[in-house]
């Protein structure tokens, strides 16, 4: 039976792309070592990368356990039509999965690069940092913003988690009441974070890839924040947690003359009548205005 992940629609070779920027690595005792020669430590997920340390893994066609051809090849697109500096923004970025990949393909081509994270949850926070210290890149590349990526200014309430590396499926309570941030703070169940704006996110400056996993929120963002989009972002990448999402995210984009570069469905399977979300869809858009 083919894999489902080679069931995606793109306007340009994400595979030659993956093996254009694929590296040979030494392997480290310590780490995971992928394709791009990014190091990721087994203690971000455990149960899946436990006992492989040591593994310097093969280019991932047609996925891995993180991510597929479509979500590898997006990114990868986006750091190839960049110029001589990479910059990006990664919302919910967890370990710092994306900054650390596309930053390693940008700097293997000569590249200055500017990575910046937002993540909810401090342990993710703190795996992005011990990631960015194994990856070898500096403070003035790269950055973690321990918050909450919204429209506007405001507080939101972000759950804490018994076990970070084990709940990445978290979502906020966007612009909490009082009385909701009174009872959080007393009872210990969430983390009170700032509502970050895109523009004060990016510096006002134009982000050549953002890459927007934020668990179910996404196609509300985009409708939100679509005008700084169109003003800051070349490129989005963004993971899509259902079918109805999709469709949100794909009217607003060509209604505003965005241009889709690579489209890969959630992965469902029908449950008692309803369709249940497997795996993340990804969508890449163009905004050849920028």
């Amino acid at each position: 039976m083919q894999s489902p992940f080679w069931h995606y629609n793109s306007s340009f070779d994400a595979v030659a792309l993956m093996h254009a920027y694929a590296v040979t690595a030494p392997p480290d005792p310590q780490h995971v070592t992928n394709f791009l020669g990014v190091k990721v430590s087994p203690r971000f997920f455990p149960g899946i990368l436990d006992g492989k340390a040591g593994v310097v893994e093969p280019v991932p066609i047609p996925a891995n356990w993180h991510a597929d051809i479509a979500e590898w090849g997006s990114v990868l697109h986006a750091v190839d039509h960049a110029g001589s500096t990479f910059r990006m923004a990664e919302l919910g970025c967890g370990w710092g999965c994306w900054l650390n990949n596309a930053g390693a393909a940008a700097r293997s081509r000569g590249k200055s690069i500017e990575l910046i994270g937002v993540e909810g949850d401090l342990g993710h926070v703190e795996f992005a940092e011990e990631a960015r210290r194994a990856n070898g890149f500096s403070q003035t590349e790269y950055r973690i913003i321990h918050g909450i990526a919204a429209a506007s200014k405001g507080k939101a309430l972000f759950p804490i988690a018994e076990v970070s590396g084990q709940s990445w499926g978290l979502e906020p309570v966007l612009g909490a009441s009082q009385n909701q941030i009174d009872a959080a703070l007393e009872n210990k169940t969430h983390h009170v974070l700032d509502m970050i704006p895109l523009a004060d996110i990016a510096g006002n400056q134009p982000l050549d890839l953002l890459h927007i996993d934020i668990q179910g929120g996404e196609a509300d963002y985009v409708q939100e924040n679509l005008c700084d989009m169109k003003r800051l972002v070349r490129r989005v990448v963004i993971g899509t947690h259902s079918r109805q999402i999709e469709g949100r995210i794909m009217s607003t984009f060509l209604d505003a003359g965005w241009k889709i570069e690579m489209e890969r469905p959630a992965i469902i399977a029908v449950d008692s009548g309803k369709p249940d979300i497997r795996v993340d869809g990804v969508q890449c858009w163009w905004n050849s205005e920028l």
